[in-house]
């Protein structure tokens, strides 16, 4: 049952019909930019203290900790809404940290904890607190390059659904690591690996929404024509349901993290406008489904097989994917307002 957020109670209620869907709802809330901002606002503190509370339990780096976490509060802070600024640098640190700690391992090939997931994650999370390139970013550079290099694409051997598991987040983030990082003795040979990987990205299949995600933005760094764009946008927003959100299979019901993901996929990676009606439909889910607390809840599906800690956010063992699915879910909702150039406001 969803707990429908405080904000909502005075907003006017809307209920439209779709062109090419069913009506799903008599009563969904009306995404205005006021409702968004109180939704964002109340999800920030326990994301931070969640992110937060995982440093202080461990010193590796994580991407449902830090990046994602990281990624959605750098946005949220564009937006003109209130960060703890202390807490947020922390994390930047935390992972620089973490691949000084493995930077012999990155150059001699071998990588940490992750390999390619961990690798091109940490450095999407240094892009987003504006960390510079330095000896440490050229090493894991140099391991995104040289590992698996022969390979039409980066294969993830892990088995921890949704978010680790699939070679098309595993291809994608390398590919925007290297992007991003590459040094100028890199560059030829990145160009190179892009191009190898070009092929693989036009012809696979993807099997479920990760994929399909992961696959749309990998597509933005590869040459290809707006037709292939085209078609993988559809196909995320052809999977969408009746109640306006995305399951992470076909088997599953709607969930924050997979409907999270795709909108800001379809946002960012495809620029489709937030009129668009699939993302009204997926923000109002988004919306409705949010807890009380600020959070949303996702059951894990992934088998454990680190010993267990509480990292202060809630929902138990199943608060690694909930932060993730949080931190998406906020993030997707942060990209449907403006960016804001004047003073950000003050935490209260």
């Amino acid at each position: 049952m969803h707990h429908f957020h405080p904000a909502l109670i005075l907003l006017a209620i809307v209920s439209t019909a779709w062109a090419g869907n069913a009506c799903f709802s008599t009563e969904k809330p009306d995404p205005s930019p006021d409702t968004i901002r109180a939704v964002v606002r109340q999800s920030i503190p326990l994301l931070e203290q969640g992110m937060a509370g995982s440093a202080d339990q461990r010193k590796c780096f994580t991407c449902h900790h830090q990046a994602i976490p990281v990624m959605t509060l750098a946005e949220v802070k564009k937006r003109g809404l209130a960060i703890d600024e202390g807490k947020f640098k922390r994390q930047i640190e935390h992972t620089a940290a973490h691949l000084v700690r493995g930077r012999k391992d990155y150059l001699a090939g071998r990588g940490q904890g992750g390999k390619v997931i961990s690798a091109g994650y940490a450095l999407w999370t240094l892009e987003m607190g504006g960390h510079e390139q330095d000896a440490t970013t050229d090493s894991v550079v140099h391991f995104l390059l040289s590992y698996q290099k022969e390979a039409d694409h980066w294969k993830h051997r892990g088995h921890r659904p949704p978010s680790s598991g699939s070679d098309f987040t595993a291809t994608y983030v390398a590919l925007r690591g290297l992007a991003t990082f590459g040094n100028a003795q890199q560059k030829p040979i990145i160009k190179a690996r892009t191009q190898q990987v070009t092929e693989w990205l036009l012809q696979a299949t993807p099997q479920n929404t990760e994929d399909r995600v992961f696959r749309l933005w990998g597509l933005t760094y590869v040459a290809t024509g707006d037709h292939t764009l085209q078609e993988a946008t559809s196909e995320l927003i052809d999977s969408q349901k009746e109640d306006g959100g995305w399951a992470q299979t076909a088997s599953m019901e709607s969930d924050a993290y997979a409907t999270g993901t795709v909108l800001v996929a379809l946002l960012r990676a495809a620029n489709i406008p937030v009129t668009h009606s699939s993302v009204t439909r997926g923000a109002q889910y988004l919306i409705s489904s949010q807890l009380d607390d600020g959070t949303w809840h996702v059951k894990t599906r992934a088998k454990p097989f680190q010993t267990y800690y509480e990292s202060r956010f809630p929902h138990g063992k199943d608060q690694f994917i909930s932060i993730a699915a949080s931190s998406w879910a906020t993030l997707a909702l942060a990209h449907l307002l403006p960016e804001i150039n004047s003073t950000v406001e003050q935490p209260h």
